[in-house]
């Protein structure tokens, strides 16, 4: 029973490494979703002042027709970045929750592990005081038949 705790043990520890592995890849895949939600913010900020620059542009006293055009152009070229980064970052939060979900059943393995390498510890020692409560038993029978003997 001993060895059977032993490779519980050693089961629950792959179970453990295995967990800390995904926990890392899930980092990862987290810390990259978060670079593309920055990159996406910094071309919404560009965008937002492309269309500050337009308005300035429109109001000045005397109209420069191709800053107004570059100004479109630029603006329009935003919004194409904007749509294929948003299509990117779908991908990475797919990514993100396959990890996730990976990383939660994983979890949910060790704890398995966790309870079954419990449950057969108790087994054991429950065993162990059987054995041992047996082996008293034991000795006081032959101690009280030793007595017995010597009152004869």
């Amino acid at each position: 029973m001993a060895r059977f705790v032993y490779r519980m043990q050693n089961i629950l520890n792959i179970k453990q490494k295995t967990e800390g592995q995904i926990k890392m890849e899930f980092a990862t895949a987290q810390a990259e979703l978060n670079k593309q939600y920055d990159i996406l913010d910094e071309y919404v900020k560009r965008k937002e002042n492309y269309l500050i620059e337009a308005e300035e542009l429109r109001n000045e006293a005397s109209l420069r027709l191709q800053d107004i055009l570059d100004n479109q152009y630029a603006t329009a070229q935003m919004d194409v970045m904007i749509a294929t980064q948003s299509r990117i970052i779908k991908e990475y939060e797919a990514e993100v929750e396959k990890v996730r979900v990976r990383l939660a059943r994983a979890i949910q393995e060790r704890k398995m592990q966790e309870t079954l390498r419990d449950r057969a510890y108790a087994e054991y020692l429950e065993e162990e005081k059987q054995e041992e409560a047996k082996e008293n038993d034991q000795r006081t029978s032959f101690t009280y038949g030793q007595r017995q003997q010597e009152k004869k």
